[in-house]
C-alpha cells in the first residue's frame, strides 16, 4: 500500500510543483496564473465539446503511452512508437478502404486486428535484432520510424493517392468506422476512447496477473536472474517488442476509424513520442497512464482557450516539460540511493 501510494504521489506533486512554476512563468509575461488556469480548466472540461475534445486528444495517447510503458517494465526502449502507429494505421486503410461490401460486425473487429499486426510485427523486426545481434532497440526503432514515414509518402502519393490538397488515401469504408458515442456539432467521440481504457484494464490485468506478464517483467528487472530461472530471454524481448508494437498499432487504428476515417501523410503527429512522456508520468502503470495521458489531453485543449487571453500555448509545453523531469528525477534518485544501500 506504502508503496502504491507513493507511485501515486510523485506524478501529482509533480504536476502540483510545474503549476506553480508555471505560474510564475505567466506572471512575467504580466498575465494573472489564476485566471490562466481557469480558463484551462475551462477550455478543457467546461463544456460538453471540451470534454469530447479532451477525450479525442487523449485516446491516441493512452495507447502509445502503454506501447511505451510496457516496453519500460520489459527492459527495452520502444521509441518507434510513431512509426508502429504510422504502419498500423496504414495497413487498417489499404484493407478498409478497398472492401466496402463487408458489414460492420466484420469490417471493425478485422481492420482493428491488421492495425495491431502490423504494429506489432514492425515492432518485432527490432525486437529480433535485439535479441539475435544485440542491436540496440533505440537505434533500430527510430531507423523504422523513418522507413514507415518513407512507405507511408509513397502510399498516399502512388497506389492510395486521392483527390487534391494534402497527401491522403480514400475514405474508409462507412460499415469500418467506429461507432461515434458523443457528438457535438462536427466534433465526435468514437468508441476508440473505450477500446484505449480497455486495452489499459488488459495490461494492467496481463502483467500482474499473468505467467507471461511475470516473466516479461522478470527479464525487464534482471534479465540474467531471469535466465538463471529458466526464462528465455531472448523470445521474451521478441515478444515484449510485439506487444508494445501492437498498442502503437492500435492507436494508430482508432485514430483512423475514430477520427480521420482515412489515411494522412501525418497521422501520428508526434503522439507516437508523446507516449514517452505519458508512461513517465504514468509510472508505467496502465491505469496511472490513462490519467497522465487525459491530463496531457486536458492541457492540450485548455491551452487553446487560454491563449484568447494571451497565454501562450507553449507555457502547456513548459509544465508538460516541467512534469516529466520531476518525475524523471525522482526516479534516478531512488536509483542512487538504491545503489548507495547495496554498497553501504
Amino acid at each position: 500500500m506504502k508503496k502504491m501510494l507513493e507511485s501515486i504521489a510523485v506524478p501529482v506533486i509533480a504536476v502540483l510543483i510545474a503549476l506553480v512554476i508555471s505560474a510564475f512563468v505567466i506572471l512575467a509575461i504580466g498575465k494573472n496564473p489564476i485566471q490562466a488556469y481557469k480558463i484551462l480548466l475551462h477550455g478543457a472540461f467546461g463544456s460538453k465539446q471540451a470534454i469530447i475534445d479532451t477525450l479525442i486528444k487523449s485516446t491516441p495517447l493512452i495507447l502509445t503511452g502503454l506501447a511505451v510503458g510496457f516496453g519500460f517494465r520489459a527492459g527495452v526502449f520502444n521509441i518507434g512508437a510513431e512509426g508502429q502507429m504510422g504502419m498500423g494505421a496504414l495497413v487498417a486503410a489499404t484493407f478498409a478502404s478497398n472492401f466496402g461490401g463487408l458489414p460492420p460486425a466484420i469490417a471493425i473487429p478485422l481492420t482493428l486486428l491488421l492495425g495491431i499486426a502490423a504494429g506489432a510485427g514492425w515492432a518485432a523486426i527490432a525486437g529480433l535484432l535485439k535479441a539475435k545481434t544485440g542491436a540496440h532497440e533505440v537505434v533500430t526503432t527510430i531507423m523504422l520510424n523513418w522507413i514507415t514515414t518513407y512507405i507511408a509518402s509513397f502510399m498516399v502519393t502512388g497506389p492510395l493517392v486521392t483527390g487534391y490538397g494534402s497527401p491522403k488515401s480514400p475514405e474508409i469504408s462507412t460499415s469500418a468506422q467506429l461507432p461515434i458515442l458523443m457528438r457535438v456539432g462536427a466534433m465526435e467521440l468514437s468508441a476508440g476512447i473505450l477500446i484505449s481504457i480497455l486495452a489499459a484494464i488488459f495490461m494492467y490485468v496481463f502483467l500482474n496477473k499473468t505467467t507471461t506478464g511475470y516473466e516479461i517483467k522478470a527479464v525487464g528487472f534482471n534479465p540474467y536472474a531471469a535466465e538463471y530461472g529458466g526464462i528465455s530471454v531472448s523470445k521474451n524481448i521478441i515478444l515484449a517488442m510485439a506487444i508494445s508494437g501492437a498498442l502503437a498499432g492500435l492507436a494508430g487504428v482508432t485514430e483512423l476509424m475514430g477520427v480521420h476515417h482515412r489515411f494522412l501523410g501525418e497521422l501520428a503527429g508526434g503522439k507516437g513520442f508523446d507516449g514517452i512522456s505519458i508512461a513517465l508520468i504514468g509510472q508505467n502503470n496502465p491505469i496511472g497512464i490513462i490519467f497522465a495521458a487525459i491530463l496531457i489531453g486536458a492541457l492540450r485543449t485548455g491551452s487553446n482557450e487560454m491563449q484568447f487571453m494571451g497565454v501562450s500555448k507553449y507555457i502547456v509545453m513548459i509544465t508538460q516539460a516541467i512534469v516529466i523531469f520531476l518525475v524523471a528525477a525522482d526516479r534516478i534518485v531512488r536509483a542512487i540511493y538504491a545503489r548507495k544501500k547495496v554498497t553501504a
